[in-house]
Protein backbone atom coordinates (compact mmCIF):
# COMPACT_ATOMS: atom_id res chain seq x y z
CA UNK A 1 0.00 0.00 0.00
CA UNK A 2 1.47 3.29 -1.14
CA UNK A 3 1.00 6.63 0.58
CA UNK A 4 2.16 10.19 -0.02
CA UNK A 5 4.84 11.75 2.14
CA UNK A 6 5.12 15.52 2.25
CA UNK A 7 6.66 18.36 4.22
CA UNK A 8 3.89 18.27 6.81
CA UNK A 9 4.62 14.61 7.53
CA UNK A 10 8.33 15.37 7.93
CA UNK A 11 7.56 18.17 10.41
CA UNK A 12 5.19 15.84 12.25
CA UNK A 13 7.89 13.20 12.64
CA UNK A 14 10.48 15.75 13.77
CA UNK A 15 8.16 17.18 16.42
CA UNK A 16 7.38 13.72 17.78
CA UNK A 17 11.11 12.92 17.82
CA UNK A 18 11.86 16.13 19.77
CA UNK A 19 9.13 15.35 22.32
CA UNK A 20 10.41 11.79 22.75
CA UNK A 21 13.98 13.09 23.17
CA UNK A 22 12.96 15.49 25.95
CA UNK A 23 10.92 12.75 27.62
CA UNK A 24 13.97 10.48 27.44
CA UNK A 25 16.17 13.14 29.07
CA UNK A 26 13.71 13.64 31.92
CA UNK A 27 13.29 9.89 32.45
CA UNK A 28 17.04 9.28 32.39
CA UNK A 29 17.61 11.95 35.00
CA UNK A 30 14.97 10.42 37.26
CA UNK A 31 16.29 6.88 36.70
CA UNK A 32 13.02 5.81 35.02
CA UNK A 33 14.50 5.23 31.58
CA UNK A 34 13.65 1.49 31.57
CA UNK A 35 9.98 2.35 32.11
CA UNK A 36 10.27 4.81 29.22
CA UNK A 37 11.58 2.01 26.99
CA UNK A 38 8.71 -0.23 28.11
CA UNK A 39 6.12 2.42 27.27
CA UNK A 40 7.68 2.94 23.82
CA UNK A 41 7.58 -0.80 23.13
CA UNK A 42 3.94 -1.02 24.23
CA UNK A 43 2.89 2.00 22.13
CA UNK A 44 4.73 0.62 19.09
CA UNK A 45 3.00 -2.75 19.54
CA UNK A 46 -0.39 -0.99 19.90
CA UNK A 47 0.14 1.03 16.70
CA UNK A 48 1.08 -2.09 14.72
CA UNK A 49 -1.88 -4.11 16.01
CA UNK A 50 -4.54 -1.37 15.83
CA UNK A 51 -3.44 0.76 12.89
CA UNK A 52 -1.29 -1.37 10.60
CA UNK A 53 -2.60 -4.95 10.93
CA UNK A 54 -6.04 -3.70 12.08
CA UNK A 55 -6.87 -6.60 14.41
CA UNK A 56 -10.33 -5.83 15.77
CA UNK A 57 -10.43 -7.85 19.02
CA UNK A 58 -6.86 -7.40 20.22
CA UNK A 59 -6.84 -3.84 18.93
CA UNK A 60 -9.98 -3.03 20.90
CA UNK A 61 -8.45 -4.41 24.11
CA UNK A 62 -5.26 -2.42 23.57
CA UNK A 63 -7.29 0.72 22.83
CA UNK A 64 -8.99 0.45 26.21
CA UNK A 65 -5.63 -0.13 27.93
CA UNK A 66 -4.20 2.94 26.23
CA UNK A 67 -7.16 5.10 27.31
CA UNK A 68 -6.79 4.02 30.95
CA UNK A 69 -2.99 3.89 30.74
CA UNK A 70 -2.72 7.55 29.73
CA UNK A 71 -4.31 8.62 33.02
CA UNK A 72 -2.20 6.10 34.95
CA UNK A 73 1.00 7.44 33.37
CA UNK A 74 0.11 11.02 34.30
CA UNK A 75 -0.36 9.97 37.93
CA UNK A 76 2.72 7.73 37.96
CA UNK A 77 5.06 10.24 36.31
CA UNK A 78 3.71 13.51 37.71
CA UNK A 79 7.16 14.56 38.94
CA UNK A 80 8.77 13.77 35.58
CA UNK A 81 6.03 15.67 33.73
CA UNK A 82 6.57 18.66 36.00
CA UNK A 83 10.32 18.51 35.31
CA UNK A 84 9.62 18.37 31.58
CA UNK A 85 7.63 21.61 31.69
CA UNK A 86 10.26 23.18 33.95
CA UNK A 87 12.91 22.38 31.33
CA UNK A 88 10.66 23.72 28.59
CA UNK A 89 10.00 26.98 30.43
CA UNK A 90 13.63 27.42 31.47
CA UNK A 91 14.93 27.05 27.91
CA UNK A 92 16.86 30.07 26.64
CA UNK A 93 14.33 30.81 23.89
CA UNK A 94 11.46 30.74 26.37
CA UNK A 95 13.43 32.90 28.80
CA UNK A 96 13.89 35.56 26.14
CA UNK A 97 10.17 35.48 25.42
CA UNK A 98 9.30 35.80 29.11
CA UNK A 99 11.41 38.96 29.35
CA UNK A 100 8.43 40.75 27.77
CA UNK A 101 6.39 40.03 30.92
CA UNK A 102 8.97 40.83 33.60
CA UNK A 103 8.75 43.79 35.91
CA UNK A 104 10.35 47.09 34.97
CA UNK A 105 13.06 46.53 37.59
CA UNK A 106 14.25 43.39 35.86
CA UNK A 107 14.03 44.96 32.41
CA UNK A 108 16.54 47.58 33.44
CA UNK A 109 19.12 45.04 34.55
CA UNK A 110 22.20 44.64 32.41
CA UNK A 111 22.35 41.62 30.11
CA UNK A 112 25.87 40.97 31.41
CA UNK A 113 25.34 41.28 35.17
CA UNK A 114 22.30 40.39 37.24
CA UNK A 115 23.48 41.25 40.78
CA UNK A 116 25.55 44.21 41.99
CA UNK A 117 28.67 44.03 44.12
CA UNK A 118 26.88 45.01 47.34
CA UNK A 119 24.98 41.74 47.15
CA UNK A 120 27.79 39.57 45.81
CA UNK A 121 30.76 40.70 47.88
CA UNK A 122 29.49 39.39 51.28
CA UNK A 123 28.63 36.03 49.68
CA UNK A 124 32.07 35.71 48.10
CA UNK A 125 33.91 36.59 51.29
CA UNK A 126 31.76 34.24 53.37
CA UNK A 127 32.33 31.37 50.91
CA UNK A 128 36.09 31.94 50.88
CA UNK A 129 36.27 31.93 54.68
CA UNK A 130 34.05 28.85 54.96
CA UNK A 131 36.19 27.14 52.33
CA UNK A 132 39.35 27.76 54.36
CA UNK A 133 37.69 26.45 57.53
CA UNK A 134 35.96 23.57 55.66
CA UNK A 135 32.49 24.62 56.73
CA UNK A 136 29.80 23.14 54.50
CA UNK A 137 27.37 25.53 52.84
CA UNK A 138 24.62 25.52 50.22
CA UNK A 139 23.47 28.90 48.87
CA UNK A 140 20.76 29.29 46.22
CA UNK A 141 20.33 32.52 44.24
CA UNK A 142 16.91 33.01 42.67
CA UNK A 143 16.80 34.15 39.05
CA UNK A 144 13.61 34.43 36.97
CA UNK A 145 11.69 31.41 38.25
CA UNK A 146 10.41 31.91 41.82
CA UNK A 147 11.60 29.59 44.60
CA UNK A 148 8.49 29.94 46.75
CA UNK A 149 8.22 26.22 47.57
CA UNK A 150 11.85 25.99 48.65
CA UNK A 151 11.55 29.17 50.75
CA UNK A 152 8.44 27.87 52.51
CA UNK A 153 10.23 24.62 53.40
CA UNK A 154 12.77 26.48 55.59
CA UNK A 155 12.93 29.18 58.24
CA UNK A 156 12.03 32.67 57.01
CA UNK A 157 14.74 35.27 57.66
CA UNK A 158 14.23 38.12 55.16
CA UNK A 159 17.44 39.85 56.24
CA UNK A 160 20.09 41.98 54.60
CA UNK A 161 22.99 39.98 53.15
CA UNK A 162 26.09 40.20 55.33
CA UNK A 163 29.19 38.06 55.54
CA UNK A 164 28.82 37.50 59.29
CA UNK A 165 25.20 36.41 59.01
CA UNK A 166 25.99 33.88 56.27
CA UNK A 167 28.87 32.40 58.27
CA UNK A 168 26.79 32.24 61.44
CA UNK A 169 23.96 30.43 59.67
CA UNK A 170 26.30 27.75 58.30
CA UNK A 171 28.33 27.44 61.52
CA UNK A 172 28.41 23.75 62.46
CA UNK A 173 26.55 24.23 65.75
CA UNK A 174 23.93 26.53 64.28
CA UNK A 175 20.39 25.06 64.13
CA UNK A 176 20.02 26.43 60.57
CA UNK A 177 23.27 25.11 59.08
CA UNK A 178 21.75 21.88 57.75
CA UNK A 179 19.90 22.90 54.60
CA UNK A 180 20.00 25.56 51.90
CA UNK A 181 20.01 29.33 52.15
CA UNK A 182 17.78 31.08 49.61
CA UNK A 183 18.73 34.55 48.34
CA UNK A 184 16.04 36.49 46.50
CA UNK A 185 15.54 40.17 45.66
CA UNK A 186 18.85 41.11 47.28
CA UNK A 187 17.98 39.55 50.67
CA UNK A 188 18.47 36.30 52.55
CA UNK A 189 14.88 35.07 52.35
CA UNK A 190 15.19 31.77 54.24
CA UNK A 191 17.62 29.18 55.63
CA UNK A 192 17.51 25.46 56.39
CA UNK A 193 15.47 24.98 53.21
CA UNK A 194 14.83 21.57 51.71
CA UNK A 195 15.80 21.11 48.06
CA UNK A 196 15.02 18.30 45.61
CA UNK A 197 17.82 15.74 45.36
CA UNK A 198 19.24 14.94 41.94
CA UNK A 199 19.58 11.23 41.14
CA UNK A 200 21.77 11.88 38.11
CA UNK A 201 24.28 9.04 37.80
CA UNK A 202 26.78 11.37 36.10
CA UNK A 203 27.43 13.34 39.30
CA UNK A 204 31.03 12.67 40.43
CA UNK A 205 31.29 10.25 43.33
CA UNK A 206 33.28 12.72 45.43
CA UNK A 207 30.27 15.04 45.52
CA UNK A 208 27.95 14.60 48.48
CA UNK A 209 24.34 15.31 49.34
CA UNK A 210 24.80 19.10 49.22
CA UNK A 211 25.99 18.86 45.62
CA UNK A 212 23.08 16.62 44.66
CA UNK A 213 20.65 19.08 46.26
CA UNK A 214 22.39 21.97 44.51
CA UNK A 215 22.05 20.26 41.16
CA UNK A 216 18.50 19.14 41.91
CA UNK A 217 17.18 22.69 42.22
CA UNK A 218 18.99 23.80 39.04
CA UNK A 219 17.38 20.91 37.15
CA UNK A 220 13.93 22.25 38.07
CA UNK A 221 14.55 26.01 37.99
CA UNK A 222 16.96 28.58 36.57
CA UNK A 223 18.52 29.20 40.00
CA UNK A 224 22.27 29.37 40.61
CA UNK A 225 23.63 27.41 43.57
CA UNK A 226 26.95 27.68 45.38
CA UNK A 227 28.19 24.66 47.34
CA UNK A 228 31.10 24.69 49.79
CA UNK A 229 32.35 21.19 50.52
CA UNK A 230 32.71 20.29 54.18
CA UNK A 231 35.26 17.58 53.35
CA UNK A 232 37.57 19.42 50.94
CA UNK A 233 36.60 23.10 51.17
CA UNK A 234 36.12 23.11 47.41
CA UNK A 235 33.73 25.78 46.09
CA UNK A 236 31.39 24.56 43.36
CA UNK A 237 28.70 26.36 41.37
CA UNK A 238 25.71 24.60 39.79
CA UNK A 239 23.54 26.09 37.06
CA UNK A 240 21.53 24.66 34.19
CA UNK A 241 22.04 21.12 35.52
CA UNK A 242 25.85 21.57 35.26
CA UNK A 243 28.73 21.96 37.73
CA UNK A 244 31.80 24.19 37.86
CA UNK A 245 34.24 23.17 40.57
CA UNK A 246 37.36 24.57 42.27
CA UNK A 247 36.25 28.18 41.82
CA UNK A 248 38.61 30.95 42.86
CA UNK A 249 37.36 34.15 44.49
CA UNK A 250 37.44 35.98 41.15
CA UNK A 251 35.63 33.18 39.30
CA UNK A 252 33.02 32.95 42.04
CA UNK A 253 32.42 36.71 41.97
CA UNK A 254 31.97 36.73 38.18
CA UNK A 255 29.61 33.75 38.29
CA UNK A 256 27.50 35.30 41.03
CA UNK A 257 27.28 38.68 39.32
CA UNK A 258 26.03 37.06 36.12
CA UNK A 259 23.70 34.70 37.99
CA UNK A 260 24.55 31.99 35.47
CA UNK A 261 27.43 30.33 33.59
Amino acid sequence: MFFSFGLKDLIDILLVAIILYYCYKVMKRSRSVNIFYGVLIFVSFWIVISKVIDMKLLGGILNQLVNVGAIALIILFQDEIRHFFYDLGAHKKASRFMKLFRSERKKNLSDEYRYDRDVIFPIVMACINMSKQKVGALIVLENDLPLSEAIQSGETIDARITQRLIENIFFKNSPLHDGAMIISEGKIKAAACILPISHDLDIPKEFGLRHRAGKGITAETDALTIIVSEETGNITAAYGNQFRSHLSAEELETTLMKGRF
